[in-house]
């Protein structure tokens, strides 16, 4: 048995799951709730934080990415995982792809919805809903500036 001299990659190391692409794993960067925006260090493959979110925005579901993927801005895609519960970030799971959410952000790219594998459907029609409507909250807040 050998022993590794670096910690596992979770972009590179991580396999992105038997069941993608409809189930895939997702590593978690941005906790449900959260106000600290997280995003991958490519290069030592630990969470780093970006920054603070200093509005009352918050970020309203857990927010990660998928492992061995990559898109257009050299980052692998991108997604959004409705689920009741916050996950610390760097943790994974399995998630199940419901849609594509276009957004426009610092890159003009689009978000994959995920939903987590044990979401109840009802459950998961409710966290849209609510993240729609914070996304509604959250553009007149900024246009109100």
């Amino acid at each position: 048995m050998s022993r590794r001299s670096v910690a596992a990659h979770p972009w590179h190391d991580l396999e992105i799951g038997p069941g993608a692409p409809h189930i895939f794993n997702v590593v978690v960067e941005i906790t449900k709730g959260s106000k600290v925006k997280y995003e991958l260090d490519k290069k030592t493959g630990l969470i780093k934080v970006d920054r603070i979110l200093y509005s009352s925005v918050v970020y309203p579901h857990n927010y990660g990415f998928i492992p061995r993927t990559l898109c257009e801005d050299n980052d692998p895609i991108d997604v959004l995982v409705l689920m009741q519960e916050p996950i610390l970030p760097g943790t994974f799971l399995r998630a199940r792809a419901i849609g594509l959410m276009p957004m426009i952000d610092q890159r003009n790219e689009n978000k994959e919805v995920a939903v987590n594998d044990f979401l109840p459907p009802a459950t998961a029609v409710e966290a849209i809903q609510h993240s729609m409507d914070l996304y509604a909250e959250y553009i007149l807040h900024t246009l109100r500036r």
